[in-house]
């Protein structure tokens, strides 16, 4: 097997840089294994430092308030017993300390007061005593306004809650020291929540026990602000091993965090379950271990906080240590292959550039004259003389076809050859429209103007062309002033019959709105005939000489229908065929039935009005002037006469209604004999 030049240097540059990228790439490799341990340790040593911080700060601020509180009530500053100065101290410490969820307090007799924080929206109040009615559970909910707080509403609940029946009463209403407790049985609450629980003494009588609680999601609140490594998370263990916050930042003490959410979360529990039930809970510093889940693996540290044996799980992937090497890597693999390609990109640039893109162009050029396509090829110069004049001979072979494109139809031919239609005598039936469009008096404006009648048509025979090609029809010839256009071949097309008669309706408005004139000003105006039905269409003429139009009777009446026009001082006539065809598509009305000279059988006639989605409704002159040609057919000459002359005022002049008037006249002074059928006799041609 041979290969160029190009080819092998190609190969060689690609290999060397291959192997170089290898190299470079373990080297690399290696080096992030180290870095990623100590990654990994600096970030849990970071993120549990700032979570012991925070969890701290938390925890002083409760013990803090409970002192602040006690105080108050110890120094009888107020009483426990007084309501609203109470219920003032308590909202105030809420207000100043966001991290706190509860403040309550139980009273020997089993009353009870709360202060709840309902996330950073607002708080309420609940309290329990004999005076209120049944001894309910009432609640008083505020909210939070600029600098201050607004009462919101009441409720009142039953409730069998006393204080005397939980442990953070029972445990410290004996106890003179303060300590942290869990609690899980606030009213209305069914959260775990940690307080700072004491019992208060006045005048050395003991009150009661106050507390001041915060909720874990608070801390999950907390943990969301964290992002350790790209993709980590921070979670908070309790002593047992189960998570009790994890990260997200929506949490509140109304709205839950959303707990078990997540692979993360899912590695964090295992990290506690596992780990911690191995080594136990009491085992000092931090503990790190790695776990894989769905095949992914982690890195995850367990780092103690020095309260209620909590811990802080720091879970990241092991592919976030390695993230901005690995972009490294992939940047600097992604920069060698690009030198590979410029390289390879080089070795074939020349041979392309010289010899490959030249005749590649010619090809496009000989392409382009084969779809008749002349005016866009050009002369490409080439360094090498054998393309240069190659491609010389192209362009003046263009040349050359393009000055024959005035007389040949090259739509016609694209459509021809793309359909693979033979340059040779032949045909076959097809189902077209045939429409024949004529200029009314073109004899007279010929004899009157000579040679300018070509300049005078030339806008008419260009705004022919251009409407019935964006219709979709194929331009046979022009004859004189005529023009004989078809539809369904040689590409096929269904809608044939609808696409002729719009066709010939914007040929009418294009003609007219264009207000062509001959110098002495007289409009132009044109007559349509369209006919559909089986022709031969193909190539007919000699070896010699060709034409691919169609032949038949569906032509010769498309032709005769034109001349009627000027009987019926109509614009556009339809056979039968064609108002089949096109169906619901257009509005027309029935004209007349001829017989044409030649031409065996009678033709019903139709006048194109126009298309249905284009007029808006049926004109009612058309009903008027049907109702007439019934009453004509059927020898109601009266009746038929005045029928007419009802469409022709509706109309505001009709000249087929007034031509019809004439006939049904001219039979009722001399009726017509027995056989008669009301058909015209049509010899114009």
């Amino acid at each position: 097997m041979r290969v160029s030049v190009g080819i092998a240097v190609s190969i060689l540059v690609a290999l060397s840089i291959g192997a170089s990228t290898f190299v470079v790439h373990s080297l690399w490799w290696t080096t992030a294994r180290e870095n990623s341990r100590m990654l990994a340790a600096e970030i849990n040593s970071q993120i549990a430092n700032t979570v012991r911080i925070e969890v701290g700060l938390t925890l002083r601020s409760a013990e803090a308030a409970w002192a602040a509180v006690r105080t108050i009530f110890v120094q009888n500053v107020i009483q426990t017993q007084q309501a609203d100065k109470r219920e003032f101290v308590f909202l105030s410490q809420l207000q100043a300390q966001p991290n706190i969820s509860w403040i309550t307090f139980g009273w020997p007799d089993g009353d009870f007061f709360a202060a709840h924080r309902l996330g950073d929206s607002g708080l309420e109040m609940i309290e329990i005593n004999d005076e209120i009615r049944d001894r309910s559970l009432r609640k008083d909910r505020y909210i939070f306004i600029p600098g201050d707080i607004q009462f919101e509403d009441r409720s009142f609940s039953p409730t069998q809650y006393d204080p005397r029946d939980h442990a953070w009463y029972g445990n410290f209403i004996d106890r003179d020291t303060p300590d942290w407790i869990e609690v899980r049985d606030l009213p209305g609450s069914d959260k775990t929540v940690y307080a700072f629980a004491g019992a208060i003494d006045v005048n050395r009588r003991r009150q009661g026990v106050l507390t001041v609680a915060i909720e874990t999601d608070r801390l999950s609140r907390f943990l969301g602000s964290l992002r350790p490594g790209e993709f980590g998370a921070a979670y908070i263990l309790s002593a047992d091993g189960k998570v009790i916050a994890v990260p997200d930042p929506d949490a509140d003490e109304v709205t839950p965090a959303r707990m078990g959410e997540g692979e993360l979360y899912e590695v964090a529990k295992m990290s506690g379950e596992t780990l911690l039930a191995t080594s136990g809970p009491n085992v000092a510093g931090s503990l790190t271990t790695r776990v894989v889940y769905d095949d992914v693996p982690y890195a995850v540290a367990l780092t103690p906080l020095g309260f209620y044996g909590w811990r802080v799980a720091t879970v990241i992937p092991e592919a976030a240590f390695l993230s901005g090497i690995d972009r490294t890597l992939v940047n600097l693999i992604y920069a060698l292959l690009g030198v590979v390609v410029v390289a390879t990109g080089l070795a074939i640039w020349l041979m392309r550039k010289v010899v490959a893109n030249p005749l590649s162009r010619v090809a496009e050029d000989l392409s382009r004259i084969e779809r008749f396509d002349v005016e866009q090829v050009s002369r490409r110069p080439s360094r090498l003389k054998e393309l240069n004049n190659l491609s010389a001979a192209t362009a003046n072979m263009a040349a050359g076809l393009s000055a024959f494109r005035k007389y040949v139809p090259t739509d016609l031919v694209r459509m021809l050859v793309a359909a693979g239609i033979k340059t040779q005598p032949g045909g076959e039936t097809k189902t077209i429209s045939v429409l024949f469009c004529d200029v009314s008096g073109f004899t007279g404006l010929t004899e009157k103007h000579g040679p300018k009648i070509v300049e005078l048509m030339a806008p008419f025979f260009s705004a022919a062309s251009s409407t019935i090609e964006r219709h979709h029809g194929t331009i046979d010839k022009f004859i004189g002033d005529a023009v004989m256009a078809f539809w369904g071949a040689p590409r096929e097309n269904l809608d044939h019959a609808e696409d002729a008669c719009r066709a010939a309706l914007e040929l009418v408005d294009v003609v007219e709105s264009a207000g062509l004139r001959s110098d002495s000003d007289d409009s132009l105006r044109v007559r349509v005939g369209l006919n559909s039905g089986e022709a031969l269409v193909g190539n007919i003429g000699s070896e010699q000489r060709l034409n691919y139009t169609a032949i038949g009777d569906v032509v010769n009446v498309a032709s005769r229908l034109e001349v009627a026009n000027k009987a019926y001082g109509s614009a556009i006539l339809i056979g039968p065929e064609t108002r089949r065809e096109a169906g619901d598509a257009i509005i027309v009305r029935e004209l007349d039935t001829l017989e044409i000279a030649g031409r065996s059988g009678e033709l019903v006639v139709f006048e194109l009005i126009g298309m249905t989605d284009s007029v808006a409704e049926t004109p009612p002159w058309i009903e008027a002037y049907e109702t007439g040609l019934a009453h004509y057919r059927a020898r109601r000459m009266p009746e038929a006469v005045a029928s007419f002359e009802a469409a022709d005022n509706l109309r505001g002049g009709d000249p087929a209604s007034v031509l019809m008037i004439k006939r049904a006249k001219a039979l009722l002074a001399d009726p017509p004999p027995g056989d008669w059928t009301g058909v015209a006799f049509m010899d114009d041609k």
